[in-house]
């Protein structure tokens, strides 16, 4: 790793205050559009890497991670893989779009129309002519509930034939083949989500094997990443913001590897906020994590007591983002905005596609 030009300014970690800080304008910054990658780094862990350390910061990339960890750390990673999502068809004469996001069931998902304003319970919304679904609910805010005429198996290899990769929207141009591979992690084993865990996107097959020479541990875990990651705060206090549920699931298996490292004193480097999430969602307050089933809507901002995490792998994430409140409540908010300046100044890419920070838990 190279160390930065500057030494980052430290500052205290935001305390769990009643009076903040819970303003949504606190988790504001200016962003330059070029900022935005719309394609990832070839290789993957040719992608540069930030560590931002409890009293340092040093620029670097991916491919160094194996350098920053010890023997006996454990790494878990989100085997979630990304259906096609994006579905275009026609209600009528009428174009609509829809975005899955939940599955509720073999058949039926939960989905954000465009437009939604003149879809009815009972419409049909033809994909193909060999593939449709009926309006099985409408909710607020464009949400609406599809109940396919195929299920399963069968529905997968649909969404295959007929959906597009749901890019997020700061990505500004259409889905294309290649984004079918970009977009998807190279040990996604588990169809549901319709986002990626991006962190692990910068993961290879080189990487991995540089991690065991190291005698780094890996864990996997499952949370489907659904599109209300990326639906924006409205509310001016974050505290009365709603996270949607994700369904995740922690193994035995993952719950004892985890377990057993942190009473060996080696660390859990949790890859993504949603490797983060669930493993916060699965813990007890002692700190030990259990085995887990079922939906986690966790929101974490600052002044949150993390239990099972010492080390967070993630992207840069957009301004006033419940994933930018995360990474604030993990290595505090100046810290955060301070690390995310020197990254704009020096040309890190950001978002999905972009570049990656290795975070130092830093306890309040």
């Amino acid at each position: 790793m190279v160390a930065a030009d500057r030494t980052m300014p430290m500052t205290e970690h935001i305390k769990a205050d009643p009076v903040g800080p819970w303003r949504l304008a606190d988790y504001d910054f200016e962003l330059p559009p070029e900022a935005v990658a719309d394609r990832p780094a070839e290789p993957r862990d040719s992608a540069r890497m930030l560590y931002v350390g409890r009293d340092r910061w040093d620029d670097g990339f991916v491919r160094d991670l194996p350098g920053l960890l010890e023997p006996g750390d454990v790494i878990v990673v989100n085997d979630t893989r990304v259906i096609p999502a994006r579905l275009a068809g026609r209600r009528g004469a009428a174009k609509v779009e829809v975005t899955l996001h939940k599955r509720e069931s073999a058949d039926t998902w939960r989905a954000f129309a465009r437009p939604a304003k003149k879809l009815r319970v009972g419409d049909r919304f033809e994909i193909a002519p060999d593939f449709a679904a009926a309006v099985a609910e409408k909710g607020a805010g464009g949400e609406i509930v599809l109940r396919f005429d195929c299920a399963g198996d069968e529905l997968m290899a649909a969404l295959s034939a007929h959906g597009t990769t749901p890019l997020p929207p700061y990505i500004k141009r259409p889905a294309d083949a290649q984004d079918r591979e970009d977009y998807q992690t190279v040990y996604a084993a588990r169809d549901g989500a319709v986002a990626a865990p991006t962190a692990g996107l910068h993961f290879t097959d080189d990487l991995f094997a540089a991690l065991d020479a190291r005698g780094v541990k890996r864990a996997t875990v499952t949370l489907h990443v659904g599109a209300g990651t990326f639906l924006p705060v409205k509310t001016e206090d974050i505290r009365e913001h709603r996270m949607h549920g994700e369904w995740g699931s922690v193994s035995n298996a993952t719950a004892e590897t985890i377990n057993a490292a942190h009473a060996a004193g080696k660390r859990i480097i949790a890859v993504g906020t949603t490797s983060l999430r669930l493993l916060e969602s699965a813990a007890a307050p002692d700190g030990r994590v259990g085995p887990f089933s079922g939906e986690t809507g966790i929101f974490i901002y600052p002044g949150y007591q993390f239990r099972a995490v010492d080390r967070l792998m993630t992207n840069f994430h957009l301004p006033k983002s419940t994933l930018f409140m995360l990474v604030s409540a993990f290595a505090g908010l100046e810290r955060m905005k301070a690390a995310y300046a020197h990254a704009i100044a020096a040309g890190y890419r950001f978002y999905s596609f972009g570049d990656a920070c290795l975070l130092d838990r830093i306890d309040p």
